[in-house]
This record gives structure tokens, C-alpha cells and sequence, in this order.
């Protein structure tokens, strides 16, 4: 008789109930034969070691607490994804690893709380023209993300006090210049499950000037699409980048049970990566009918693999 494999998706205190699109999850996980529940990653009553198979879900207050949540992970005997990828992943230094392997990611300017910025010197790096966007390395979400007009005074000296701010907190912090076609075209994320282009959804823009965006706030989802050509032939590209990263740091490859990729089309037929995520990225999975059961398969044959 086959056993049943326990299966626990991780979530934290604030999101009990997983992403609100992800409550239809753990009664698919039961009618493919897993023994499904739910669990807070910082519960000191959980026993990791009888968890059995445990995959990241709505675990977005990790951003609070890194270390500690990398430490946990590194603890968890069977954890999807990867406790490595995970530590990689939680910080957004990560686009560096891309883009040195050719991966075309949002031009940035990286202030790191360790040189002692003065005012003036983080001023100084503010684009002339534009809007910019400032936004810490480690960050969950679109959380603590702002957008600034960079010809207003008043916007200037906004953007001015938030980069002192998570300096001082010891937080490294990313300039990016805001890409006009994200309010032309939208942005697009690619969902894949063990390593498969799922679906696609597209979504309107959510930061506007002169704002940083609410702790509560997520990304909003304005239509879904089954992914068409052009993601595939952008999603093979990235999942190669990606790829060749893992086995440089692993040694190894390492299929990953899901990954989100956050892109905007460049308006020349190519496209820009704004962000990559392995760790609680929102799956969208009530974007397309289809896009839960694709979830519940992909875990399906990793807890029986």
C-alpha cells in the first residue's frame, strides 16, 4: 500500500490562511493522496522533523526577520524550495548574479548601508529627470517601494528621507529609474511549476509618484492569459539564466517546485527582469482555471517522487 505523504505548506502568522487564492489548495493536495495542512514557519509548537514534505508559501514577513528565517529554513529537513535558493533569493542582490550572465534586468544603483552615505551623496545619485524608484534589497511584495518625480523638490526630499531611513536601519537600498513602458504595457509574470511555464497574468501598475507603498498592499492582477510565444520563447531564456546560476552555486541543478518571474516588455520586442521569485511569490493561482490543479500536480509528484 502506498503511504501517504504529509504535506505542509508554510505560511506565517499574518496569512494563516495562505494567499486568499490558496484556499482551495489543501483539498486538492488531498484528492491526489497527500495528507495536506498548514503551518507558521516561526510556530515553535511545529515539528519540522514530521512536517514532511514543507513548501513556502505566504511567507512574506520574512523580510522583518531574514536571518531567521534563513536559519529556520537551513533546519527543515524537506523544504520546497531549496533552503540555499532560499537565502539567494531573499535578498535582491540576486539581480547582480543575473545580470552578469547576460539576464536584462532594470538598471540599478546599489547603496549599501556599510559606506557611510551622507545626504548629499545619496542625493547626488538620484536620477536628474524621470521618475526613480527607491526600494530596499530585502523586501517582500511591493512593500515598502517608492516612486518619486525626480524634477519635484518635495519628491526629491521624500525619496531623500526614505533612503536615510532603511540606511539607517541597515538595509541596503536599490535607485532604479522607473521604466516608462510598465505604465504603457504593464507588467507581466511568468509562473512555472517544476521548471514548466504554467501561466502568464498581466498587471497594471501600482506604484504611483510620490508614494511608498502600504505594508498590506499586494499586486493587482488586471487580465490573465494562457502564455503565449512570446513567454514561452522569454521564459526559456530566463529559465536557462537561472539554471546556470543553481548549478555555479549548488554544484548541482536543482528543478524548482515553482518560481514566479516579474518582467516588463521593453516595447522592442524584448523584455526587462524586475524581479525573480522562489520564495513566496503569489502564484495568481486564481488567474486561470487551471493554474491551482497545476500547483497541486507539481507538488503531487515531488511528495511522491
Amino acid at each position: 500500500m502506498t503511504k501517504t505523504p504529509k504535506v505542509t505548506l508554510v505560511t506565517s502568522a499574518s496569512m494563516p490562511g495562505l494567499f486568499s487564492d490558496e484556499g482551495g489548495l489543501p483539498d486538492a493536495l488531498a484528492e491526489r493522496g497527500m495528507d495536506p495542512q498548514i503551518a507558521v514557519w516561526n510556530d515553535p509548537s511545529v515539528d519540522w522533523d514530521k512536517a514532511g514534505l514543507c513548501v513556502l508559501r505566504s511567507v512574506s514577513d520574512y523580510a522583518t526577520q531574514r536571518q531567521e528565517f534563513v536559519t529556520w529554513a537551513q533546519s527543515v529537513p524537506r523544504l520546497l524550495n531549496n533552503a540555499d535558493i532560499v537565502e539567494w533569493n531573499t535578498d535582491k542582490h540576486y539581480l547582480k548574479d543575473m545580470e552578469e550572465l547576460g539576464l536584462p534586468v532594470i538598471p540599478t544603483t546599489w547603496l549599501e548601508p556599510s559606506h557611510g552615505f551622507s545626504k548629499h551623496q545619496v542625493h547626488s545619485r538620484f536620477p536628474a529627470l524621470g521618475d526613480f524608484v527607491v526600494k530596499p534589497a530585502v523586501s517582500s511584495g511591493v512593500r515598502d517601494i517608492g516612486r518619486y518625480t525626480a524634477i519635484d523638490t518635495l519628491q526629491r526630499q521624500a525619496a531623500l528621507a526614505q533612503t536615510i531611513d532603511l540606511l539607517n536601519e541597515g538595509r541596503s537600498v536599490m535607485l532604479q529609474r522607473y521604466l516608462e513602458d510598465i505604465d504603457v504595457h504593464g507588467e507581466i509574470s511568468l509562473v512555472f511549476f517544476n521548471g514548466l511555464l504554467s501561466h502568464a497574468v498581466e498587471k497594471r501598475a501600482v506604484l504611483h509618484p510620490s508614494s511608498v507603498t502600504d505594508p498590506s498592499m499586494h499586486e493587482a492582477v488586471v487580465t490573465a492569459r494562457p502564455a503565449d510565444a512570446e513567454s514561452w520563447q522569454w521564459g526559456e531564456q530566463i529559465r536557462q539564466v537561472l539554471h546556470k546560476y543553481m548549478r555555479a552555486r549548488l554544484g548541482r541543478d536543482e528543478l524548482l517546485l515553482y518560481n514566479r518571474v516579474d518582467l516588463v516588455p521593453d516595447g522592442e520586442g524584448s523584455f526587462r527582469v524586475m524581479e525573480v521569485s522562489a520564495t513566496d511569490a503569489d502564484l495568481y493561482l486564481s488567474a486561470t482555471p487551471e493554474a491551482l490543479n497545476n500547483f497541486a500536480d507539481a507538488i503531487s509528484t515531488r511528495a511522491f517522487w
